[in-house]
Parts: C-alpha cells; sequence; structure tokens
C-alpha cells in the first residue's frame, strides 16, 4: 500500500518519498490520541466537618463540564455556575451548618467518552456561633476621627482568623490596622485621621470561618460609609476657650468651661459617639452620689464625646464662668446658642481634644479613645 511505501526510507524504493523525506498518507498530520478526562469534586466524597463558607467545586481535565446538581438532604438545590472556559463548576451560595449534601456532576472528555462523578459530604456542626455588630452602619456619613468597631457577641479564641474575615477597602487608600480593646472587641482605624471624602467598604466574612475552638461565624455583614467634612474642636482648659476648625480653617472660637478642679475634664482625642437635643445628666450613672456632689439635670444640645459621662451641652447656668473659670463636673459648658450652632454642625466621628484640663488623660477604652494609643502600641493589636 502506498501509505507502508510512504513511510519506508529505504535507498531502492521507487515511487516514494527521496532518501531522508518523509510522506504522511494522503497529506494528513499523524493524529496524538486524546488523553483520557477526569473529574475531580470538593469536598470529596465521604468528607465531614466541611467548612459551609467554601464553595463546592468540580473541575474537569482534558474535558468540559455537564450538568451539576448539588442538593441538601431534602433535596433543594444549591445554586451554582461553571466558568466561562467550560472546566470548572462552584457554588454559588453558601452551604448550612451540620447539613448533610449530594453532589453529582457529569462532564465530556476530550476524547468523547462520558464522565461522572459523585461525592456525599456533611458540613462542619459549631460547637458555637458568633454574631458580629458594627459601628458605624451602612450608609453612615461620619467624622475624620471614627474608628470602626467590631463586636463579637462570642469571643472569637482565634483572634487572626476573626482580623482575616474582616476587609476593609478604602478609597483613597489609608494604611490602618486592628487593635483588641477585649476579647470580643476588636477596632480598625486609620494611622492618621481619615481624608474627607473617603469612601470606605467594611465585608465582614465571617459566615462558614472557624473562629476557634469550634466557634463559627453566624453571618456575613456589609456596609459602605463615607468620611464627612473634618470637623475638630480644641477646647483649652486654659484658656476656657473652644477652637472649631472645619477643614482646617477656623469657624468659630467660643467662651467655654471644662471641669473643674473636683471633677476635672479628661485630656486627649475624643470623639464624638452621639447626640441628644435634650438629655437627662445623672452622675449615678457613673458611680457618683447626689449626695456626694452628684447631679441629675435636664440639658439642651447634648453631645457625647466620652462613655464616661463628658458631652458638651448648653449650661446658661454657667454662663458667667465661660472663657473665665472651670466648673462643670467634666463637661465642656457653653451658652445656649453656642451648644445649638455645635450641634447642628457636629456629626458621629468628629474630633474634640481637650488640653491644660488638669485632669487626667482620657482611656483608651472609654468610648472611642482609639487615638490615645500611639500607632507603635497600636500595631501590637492588644492581643492578649
Amino acid at each position: 500500500m502506498a501509505a507502508f511505501v510512504s513511510g519506508c526510507t529505504g535507498g531502492g524504493a521507487t515511487g516514494g518519498a527521496p532518501s531522508g523525506g518523509q510522506s504522511t498518507g494522503g497529506g494528513g498530520t499523524p493524529q496524538t490520541p486524546s488523553a483520557p478526562g477526569s473529574l475531580a469534586l470538593v469536598p470529596a466524597d465521604g468528607a465531614q466537618g466541611v467548612a459551609p463558607g467554601e464553595p463546592v467545586t468540580v473541575t474537569v481535565t482534558n474535558g468540559k463540564v455537564g450538568a451539576v446538581t448539588l442538593v441538601n438532604a431534602e433535596g433543594k438545590p444549591v445554586a451554582g455556575q461553571v466558568s466561562p472556559d467550560g472546566l470548572k463548576w462552584t457554588s454559588t451560595e453558601s452551604l448550612g451548618y451540620n447539613k448533610s449534601y449530594t453532589l453529582n456532576a457529569s462532564a465530556t472528555g476530550s476524547d468523547g467518552k462520558p464522565l461522572t462523578a459523585k461525592s456525599a459530604f456533611a458540613t462542619v456542626k459549631p460547637r458555637k456561633q458568633a454574631f458580629v455588630s458594627m459601628n458605624p452602619l451602612d450608609g453612615q456619613t461620619v467624622g475624620v476621627g471614627q474608628p470602626l468597631a467590631f463586636i463579637f457577641d462570642v469571643a472569637p479564641p482565634n483572634k487572626d482568623a476573626a482580623e482575616k474575615a474582616i476587609q476593609v477597602t478604602a478609597e483613597p487608600k489609608a494604611e490602618g490596622a486592628f487593635y483588641w480593646f477585649s476579647d470580643k472587641e476588636v477596632h480598625w482605624r486609620p494611622r492618621e485621621y481619615w481624608k474627607p471624602g473617603t469612601k470606605v467598604a467594611i465585608d465582614v466574612k465571617v459566615y462558614g470561618k472557624d473562629l476557634g475552638n469550634g466557634i463559627y461565624g453566624q453571618e456575613d455583614r456589609k456596609a459602605t460609609i463615607t468620611i464627612g467634612d473634618a470637623v475638630i474642636a480644641e477646647a483649652d482648659g486654659g484658656s476656657h476657650q473652644m477652637v472649631v476648625k472645619v477643614n482646617g480653617q477656623v469657624v468659630k472660637e467660643m467662651p467655654v468651661s471644662l471641669g473643674s478642679a473636683r471633677f476635672p475634664s479628661n485630656n486627649g482625642v475624643h470623639v464624638v459617639t452621639e447626640k441628644h437635643p435634650t438629655k437627662v445628666m445623672d452622675s449615678t450613672s457613673y458611680g457618683l452620689p447626689l449626695d456626694q456632689g452628684g447631679y441629675r439635670t435636664k440639658v439642651n444640645w447634648a453631645v457625647r464625646i466620652s462613655n464616661g459621662g463628658e458631652f458638651t451641652h448648653a449650661a446658661p447656668w454657667s454662663v458667667k464662668d465661660q472663657g473665665r473659670r472651670n466648673v462643670s463636673h467634666g463637661c465642656i459648658n457653653m451658652s445656649t446658642e453656642n451648644a445649638k450652632w455645635y450641634f447642628d454642625l457636629v456629626k458621629k466621628g468628629d474630633i474634640v481634644v481637650i488640653t491644660n484640663s488638669g485632669g487626667p488623660n482620657l482611656r483608651s477604652w472609654d468610648g472611642f479613645g482609639d487615638w490615645q494609643i500611639p500607632w507603635d502600641e497600636w500595631l501590637k493589636g492588644g492581643k492578649k
């Protein structure tokens, strides 16, 4: 046959290729047999304690994915999608805790042969589930001093895993880090105050994540916040004046009265946490009885700057002392007009810096005293 002849290189052959040449029998190219296809399923058949936050995948080698079904014990399907190249199927919704699933997959190999595989597996049963609260919340506009606070209702033993599950993305970018104030509460803040106009995206992806000792995240959460104008008030206990700056420009200076020698205000960087048009100030809430110099007084235009009872508020009874001496129980007293002006301007996350109060420094754990911790110390993370 010509095919056989053209495949020889003997010197006496006639009608074939020149010596040293090769013919391909009809001008075709030799075909390499297709390698057999294979399917890889994750999790593998029989797997137990699978983390439900991890995707289920079907990957084909030397072929294309066909029909894939993933169902729980009740037959309810779990959604998934095939990659554009047809080589991989991935689940697109999370699994449940302590559930059984069955994965059936088919594919067609490059050699045209059908492929099938099956995996039956079960997800982990958490010892406990941890829910994460956040501050601030989605959609809020906050000040340049606002830390990002995350509070777990169950303490995560593996703090590194907990931090890894919380993603903070800022535009423009901001250098920042986590710091643990307790076994349940961690804050993220930038090295310097936020830049006004920054958009911050927060993605708490704890669901299905092992946070240590059998504790898993209960649900994922997201938030997008905006950093507003830089509103920074500087209250000086020596001059008895408070200067208010917006984006670096002085917009108002007003007389104030800080805490008296017996009840001095705390020095340092305070962060606004809440506002109240009217509020009853009650010294017994922080351990000062009425019969020991305490008080229970209704005030207007109250802005909280620490959890220890420090506010800015209207104090018409001390107007004669404002700008002259410090007579309050630790708050920053203002006239009603000035207190209303400041109340209308300020928002959560704005800064109040107190100096020369004659009192101690604000504790880092008192409200949002985060800025009281030097950056080098903050980077140590506060873990114990």
